[in-house]
């Protein structure tokens, strides 16, 4: 009202009139041209149409068969192909599939979308996802020498919560309270559906395991959640090609597992040949269906490393898992407890609790409507006191 007031007092009409026109063009080609930038930033970020959440859905069905696929490969309780060739073999899949879609995108596209980044202190970066992959999978077999594989399933989702803490702490993410209590409830989801009933052998188990069994399960779940949230720090840190990214990625994860094969070799004594001699012994359909399955989960999640985030990763493999239990009942006569249907209530819960927008979840208050007349009474007023 002051302002109103002393602009009065210094223009006419007409000037006044003049001079809040232009005001008024101003703050509103300064607003469109923020919402042009920010629909330009947008569109850089996710140059793909592809929703995340079909991506999700469609990584939660690969992965939950992934473990119904690998059972069914196996031959009188075991294995008769060499289970550290699928994970090589996988590798394999996904630098092929990388290197004939950046090429397509090469072909396709201007050399503005399809960037390429070859300076070696950007490519050497991706040595480190694949060295803490291979060091979580020797800390996965130490672990299960110490523990059983019930109670290492329960504390592999500790996962779920440290994915959480790093993704606050290195990726500088904020999460609300709201968010925070869903995946706290995430990981009390799963480690619920695989807690088994206190009337059997196996319950006393748990709590009767060394030490370094514990110690151990903790370093395997924050390695699996430092190497997820690296590489989407990697996947993020600039506007590369997915596909060259991937490229890079699987490159350094193919060379990793070759040297592991190498390592299995000088620890038989060479006993069965060497590893290439043998990499297809014993394949089956079924094998070659677990390859293919590993494979595109892997470029699926990094899919969701680029353009989602590792929570939305880790609430899909979540899930994932109590598909395969439910799936299990029907395929593998898997006998249902009451705990299973608890964990899946309780995920369910915090999957719509963490994704959900804020106002379906919390009753705001119903904005009244003023009357503008009373409005103009009330500015009228003021004036006349003034």
């Amino acid at each position: 009202l002051k302002a109103n007031q002393f602009t009065s007092l210094v223009f006419d009409n007409g000037e006044k009139e003049k001079y809040y026109g232009e005001k008024k063009r101003e703050r509103r080609a300064t607003k469109w041209e923020s919402e042009d930038d920010n629909k330009e930033n947008e569109e850089e970020r996710t140059p793909m149409a592809t929703p995340w959440y079909f991506v999700a859905v469609l990584l939660t069905i690969l992965t939950s068969s992934q473990g119904i696929l690998t059972t069914l490969s196996q031959s009188d309780g075991g294995y008769k192909y060499d289970y550290a060739t699928v994970p090589f073999l996988a590798e394999v899949f996904k630098l092929i599939i990388s290197g004939l879609l950046l090429w397509r995108e090469m072909r396709t596209s201007s050399s503005a979308t399809a960037r390429i980044t070859k300076d070696w202190k950007s490519v050497r970066l991706f040595v480190i996802p694949s060295l803490i992959y291979l060091i979580h999978n020797n800390v996965q077999f130490a672990t299960l020498t110490y523990v059983d594989t019930s109670t290492y399933q329960i504390m592999g989702n500790l996962k779920i919560v440290t994915t959480g803490i790093l993704f606050r702490l290195f990726l500088k993410r904020k999460l609300s309270n709201l968010q925070w209590m869903a995946i706290g409830l995430l990981a009390v989801g799963t480690t619920t559906s695989q807690v088994k009933g206190c009337g059997e052998a196996s319950c006393d188990s748990l709590f009767t395991a060394p030490i370094q069994g514990y110690l151990l399960g903790i370093l395997s779940a924050g390695l699996s959640a430092l190497a997820g949230i690296y590489t989407e720090f990697l996947m993020k840190r600039n506007n590369d090609s997915l596909y060259w990214q991937n490229l890079q990625l699987y490159t350094f994860g193919s060379l990793f597992n070759v040297a592991r094969l190498i390592a299995d070799d000088f620890r038989l004594g060479f006993e069965k040949g060497f590893w290439w001699q043998r990499i297809f012994d014993g394949y089956s359909i079924t094998t070659w269906m677990v390859v293919l399955n590993l494979g595109s989960t892997g470029l699926l999640v990094s899919w969701l490393m680029k353009y989602a985030d590792n929570i939305v990763k880790v609430y899909s493999t979540s899930m994932a898992m109590l598909l395969t239990m439910v799936a299990s009942i029907y395929l593998f006569s898997f006998k249902p407890t009451v705990q299973l249907f608890l964990g899946i209530i309780i995920c369910i819960m915090s999957l719509h609790m963490y994704f959900a927008p804020p106002h379906t979840l919390v009753d705001l208050p119903v904005t009244t409507e003023v009357n503008p007349k009373t409005l103009k009474q009330v500015v009228v007023e003021e004036k006349t006191d003034s």
